[in-house]
């Protein structure tokens, strides 16, 4: 297999980033006040979390960091509410739209990290709202290829007795109880997310469907 040049994948995380910002140009004011798929957040706590690190320098980082007590998520919970608070939508999406080739790397993720990211959180987002939104087959196997176990214990889902099966593509993960969906609400199932109805099927699907 020819290696990945980073230049592809940096293309690959523009076009997510860009192709993102154009829909949520679309939005009505209240969607952007609508909850994803990411607990207790809007749409624009998740664009206020994504464009931190666009707005964050290090010393300010590891600072935000140090109040949370080194605890990572806690920190991105607290700036993702703050700065949604602080910042309007079209100030967030500005944000976005002049970093759409920012060279960002989630630490020890590389870019392919920084691809998984907008994806994972642009999913957050358009599923959420039930846009309909399908991630590019190329940019979608390259996060898959990306999902390595040390990954996947970042999001703490108990994925214990279940196989995800993807039903456009030969793809699964685990073995046990068959849990069947289109590749990306797989792997929003594998990151800890509850789906909304009609996304999975299978004998585990309602273990990772959310409830009306």
């Amino acid at each position: 297999m020819t290696p990945l040049r980073q230049d592809d994948i940096l293309a690959a995380v523009t076009a997510e980033r860009t192709e993102l910002a154009d829909l949520l140009a679309q939005l009505r004011p209240e969607q952007w006040d609508a909850p994803t798929l990411c607990a207790g957040w809007r749409v624009r706590e998740v664009v206020a979390h994504t464009t931190m690190p666009f707005r964050m320098s290090a010393p300010r980082f590891f600072w935000e960091l140090a109040r949370s007590g080194f605890r990572f998520n806690p920190m991105a919970d607290r700036c993702a509410r703050r700065d949604a608070a602080r910042m309007s939508s079209g100030e967030l999406l500005a944000v976005l739209r002049a970093n759409v080739a920012h060279p960002w790397r989630p630490p020890g993720g590389g870019l392919l990290g920084a691809l998984s990211h907008e994806v994972i959180h642009g999913l957050d987002i358009t599923t959420a709202l039930g846009t309909g939104r399908r991630v590019p087959a190329y940019r979608m196997d390259l996060v898959l290829a990306g999902m390595a176990p040390k990954n996947l214990a970042f999001f703490g889902a108990d994925l214990a007795g279940v196989s995800l099966q993807a039903t456009d593509r030969e793809w699964s993960l685990g073995d046990g109880a068959p849990v069947r969906g289109i590749a990306q609400d797989l792997l929003l199932v594998a990151c800890g997310r509850l789906l909304p109805p009609g996304h999975l099927d299978g004998e585990a699907a309602a273990r990772f469907t959310r409830r009306c």
